[in-house]
Parts: C-alpha cells; sequence; structure tokens
C-alpha cells in the first residue's frame, strides 16, 4: 500500500475522515464539554499546523486515511470508513512506527480513549501494550481538556544504524 506525505489539497477531505472518525469512536464515551470543541474546522487547523508530521493513503486529493507521528507519539491515527478493513490503517500505523524508531526512539507510546474497543483490538493485534492509564492534555479553544486515557507503548524494532 502506498503512503505518502499529505498535502494541502488533503486537507478537506482529511478533517473530514478525522470529524467522522472522532464522532464513530468518541462522541458516545468522551465528556460532551470535549465533544463540542470537535468541530470539522478544529480538526482542520490541527491538520494544517501538523501538516509536515501527516502520511497519508489514497490519491492527492482523495486520501483514505491517516496517521500523525510527532517524536515519541503516534498523535492520531484515523481510516475513513470505506477504509476499515482494508489495511490502510495498518500500513500507517508501521509507517508512523518506523518513522519514529528513524527518530531514534526505541519505544512509542499513544493515547487511546478509555472504551474505544475498537482501537485497543486494533493496537494490541500489532503488538501494542496498555501500559496503564494516563491524564492527557487535549487541546481546545478554550486550553488544555485534562482527560484520562489509556497509555499504550511498543518496543520498536532496531533499525539498521541505530
Amino acid at each position: 500500500m502506498k503512503i505518502r506525505m499529505a498535502e494541502a489539497q488533503d486537507l478537506d477531505r482529511l478533517s473530514g475522515i478525522w470529524y467522522d472518525g472522532w464522532q464513530d469512536a468518541h462522541a458516545r464515551i468522551l465528556p460532551a464539554e470535549l465533544a463540542r470543541h470537535r468541530t470539522r474546522e478544529s480538526f482542520s487547523q490541527r491538520l494544517r499546523a501538523a501538516l509536515d508530521e501527516v502520511r497519508v493513503t489514497g490519491p492527492a486529493g482523495c486520501p483514505s486515511a491517516f496517521c500523525i507521528a510527532t517524536g515519541d507519539e503516534l498523535y492520531q491515527l484515523y481510516a475513513s470508513a470505506e477504509a476499515r478493513g482494508t489495511g490502510a490503517a495498518a500500513a500507517l500505523l508501521a509507517d508512523g512506527e518506523a518513522r519514529i524508531a528513524g527518530r531514534g526512539f526505541r519505544s512509542a507510546w499513544l493515547a487511546c480513549g478509555i472504551g474505544n474497543q475498537r482501537a485497543a483490538r486494533f493496537y494490541e493485534k500489532h503488538g501494542w501494550v496498555r501500559a496503564g492509564n494516563m491524564t492527557s492534555e487535549l487541546p481546545t479553544p478554550d486550553g488544555p481538556f485534562l482527560l484520562e486515557v489509556w497509555r499504550y507503548e511498543k518496543t520498536l524494532a532496531d533499525r539498521p544504524g541505530t
């Protein structure tokens, strides 16, 4: 599966994927106070700010899934409803892990909403281990929103030359 850097022309579709995926996975299990901040425009702004870290599957202007990896964190991973089960998310997860390892980190971490069983199963299937709970500071227009989340970690394979 071809993975590429996101481009500005992908942002509209990506913000829709993120919004729809967030609503599907989190709206029922996370506080309404947070949900009201999770608008398509908020996702668009965050994608624009992180564009250099966003990798996608799918053709230019019509991506099907995306991953943002920053530092040693797998920050976001979303697939459109049509892309679920196609291997796009698994390919982007592996790519994110490789990018983190390429930065010299021997382990990676991610935050998963407590109760997001579909995501938890996916990460565990790919070798991630739930390390416990942590408090995450989520960005909102009103400032950080503190939320207890599951913390997942994974030891990364050594890359040649590291």
